[in-house]
């Protein structure tokens, strides 16, 4: 593993309500797990929400916070009634604070089999560039 890069394994953590906030949505809501890489261009995010696909992810970009909800359909197929369960069903919700680096009118978002890929375009002003030096 190379300097740069950070890996870390934590399990399935619940999402936080805000101070007088209730769900509107009778089941479980997690954090979904991120991945973060950062070019010269962009940033680029990769979220794990297993069950979401375009028509259940609602993305929003509010002053400086991006809001990812997810949300997976909970409901069980006729006659089924699982005698253990090991992974734990529910929506998905993760915020990220956002610097003045991003260009906000360039984010794009994919989801393809339950990852969603966020491209974060840099701004031009905080791409880095190369100075030329000149003879006096």
């Amino acid at each position: 593993m190379a300097d740069t890069e950070k890996m870390i394994e934590t399990t399935k953590e619940e999402a936080a309500l805000a101070n007088d906030a209730e769900r509107t949505r009778d089941c479980r809501c997690y954090v979904p797990r991120a991945d973060i890489r950062e070019t010269e261009e962009e940033v680029l995010i990769a979220v794990d929400m297993p069950g979401v696909d375009e028509n259940s992810v609602d993305i929003t970009l509010e002053k400086d916070v991006l809001t990812i909800n997810g949300t997976v359909n909970t409901s069980a197929p006729a006659n089924y009634s699982p005698a253990y369960l090991e992974y734990g069903i529910g929506d998905y919700q993760r915020r990220f604070v956002l610097s003045n680096e991003i260009d906000r009118n360039k984010i794009e978002a994919k989801v393809k089999n339950g990852v969603l890929s966020l491209k974060l375009p840099k701004a031009a002003e905080a791409k880095a560039r190369k100075i030329a030096v000149k003879a006096a």
